[in-house]
């Protein structure tokens, strides 16, 4: 029987299990010391959750430091809105699409607070998954085609990184 042909990613997620289960398997014997410091290297710098964005497939795009983010998309609101999903669309600018939207809280060069309106939700549900985690992660920078506009000061209701907790002492308080 042949192994089914993985996509790049799925590869990368698989490499992930086994690495994880190589490092649980391990954790509770001796090892010789060269063995156990691979071993402890290995288990700080494991990524749960591999996505399209996350950089390991686009090594020649810059990561993008965010404060937060969220996702909205019809039917599906981020908690503290009032709003639909056509009346956040028209607040923001952009026209409703099927897909949604994904709002990246983030810093001009100035060191000022821009939300970035990104087509990248896939993305931004991969960061959810690793910062629900205490991950500290950020996704690569969107290809202009992605960003459909740049806002000055950053809109809300937005789901904190770890960073952004850190950074803005909200300490998961709504934006």
């Amino acid at each position: 029987m042949t192994a089914p042909e993985l996509s790049e990613l799925d590869y990368l997620r698989e490499i992930e299990r086994l690495a994880h289960r190589v490092v649980v398997e391990a954790s509770g014997g001796e090892h010789p010391a060269p063995l156990q410091r691979d071993l402890d290297a290995l288990s700080r710098t494991l990524r749960n959750y591999h996505f399209k964005g996350d950089g390991c497939t686009e090594p020649d795009r810059p990561l993008l430091r965010l404060v937060g983010a969220c996702v909205f998309k019809p039917g599906v609101m981020p908690a503290g809105t009032d709003e639909d999903y056509e009346q956040m669309c028209a607040r923001l600018g952009v026209e409703p699409r099927p897909d949604g939207w994904a709002l990246w809280n983030t810093w001009a060069e100035e060191g000022h607070g821009v939300t970035m309106v990104v087509t990248a939700v896939e993305t931004t549900q991969g960061l959810f998954a690793n910062w629900s985690r205490g991950r500290n992660f950020d996704p690569v920078t969107p290809l202009p085609s992605q960003v459909a506009l740049v806002h000055q000061g950053w809109i809300g209701p937005v789901t904190f990184s770890p960073r952004g907790v850190g950074r803005t002492g909200r300490g998961g308080q709504p934006l």
